[in-house]
């Protein structure tokens, strides 16, 4: 019923919501693309997206479509993978920044594991900054990362927003320097929190540095200060900070795909992984609990 070249366009507009990323990520045109949005939707019978000049969003009908996308596209590769008899081997280092500890990319790398059981994979959690600098330095063949908007590096899996957020009950003093919760450097969003108060000419005082997220979340929750933080990953137990604190617009922010420049003997099980996430994330986007 549903063509999966159309699923694996909807899902690339789901993710990045934006059309021109979309054609840019799967190698289409943006005609294409609208072309296989339409389609769908006419075989749906629904709207998955209300759309204008200037922004893309999911309908509720939208919301559901992500799941049942994700399933059947996940069928196609089980049976593609088995009847090919396709063996990938050998031992990938993957590389996930910490703002993936509470989100279910466990479930796509158990998924990984069970359709690719001969590839050793070494796991690692880090800040983005740090993980970059390892792949760059070869310790790394696939990464899972934030990046600045304005760099190139790396295949888009999403793009989002960043949100101030802290305890619900937490009351900031206009007249006191900004409490803040960061990864020490180089974490991006510290960076970037630093950045817009600057430009603001906000005070600003370091009340928690932590390199776990886990960390900044009990400090946050204890209503030691705000965060910087991505809108679509805001964990449990902390809110967004109202205007009205008057805290200044900290900008948008890519999570991407990177590979290792040089090839090695992981580029097949990287190249694997990477279709895995890509197809699975809506469910890190909208994965924490």
């Amino acid at each position: 019923m549903y063509d999966p070249s159309q699923l694996r366009t909807f899902l690339a507009v789901a993710q990045t919501l934006s059309f021109t990323q979309a054609a840019r990520r799967l190698g289409l045109r943006q005609s294409t693309v609208s072309q296989h949005v339409r389609r769908l939707e006419d075989t749906a019978g629904r709207q998955l997206f209300t759309r204008d000049t200037h922004s893309v969003e999911l309908t509720e009908d939208g919301e559901a479509m992500l799941g049942f996308a994700r399933r059947i596209l996940e069928a196609h590769e089980q049976a593609a993978a088995f009847f090919t008899g396709t063996r990938l081997r050998g031992r990938l280092r993957f590389g996930a920044s910490e703002d993936f500890v509470l989100t279910r990319l466990t479930e796509i790398l158990e998924g990984f594991r069970h359709e690719h059981p001969e590839v050793d994979l070494e796991l690692t959690v880090e800040l983005s900054g740090t993980l970059h600098e390892q792949l760059a330095d070869g310790k790394l063949d696939l990464v899972l990362a934030k990046r600045r908007p304005e760099d190139p590096r790396g295949e888009l899996v999403w793009h989002d927003r960043l949100v101030w957020i802290g305890a619900e009950r937490l009351r900031l003093d206009p007249e006191r320097p900004v409490p803040l919760i960061v990864y020490p450097p180089p974490g991006i969003t510290r960076a970037l929190a630093l950045e817009a108060l600057e430009r603001q000419g906000r005070a600003w005082r370091i009340a928690c540095t932590s390199g776990s997220l886990n960390g900044l979340i009990a400090a946050a929750r204890a209503g030691l200060g705000v965060m910087a933080h991505s809108r679509g990953l805001v964990p449990p137990g902390l809110v967004r900070i109202p205007d009205r604190a008057g805290l200044p617009e900290l900008g948008e922010v890519d999570f991407v795909l990177v590979h290792a420049k040089r090839h090695t003997a992981a580029k097949s099980a990287a190249d694997a992984l990477a279709s895995s996430i890509l197809a699975g994330g809506n469910r890190l986007y909208r994965g924490a609990p």
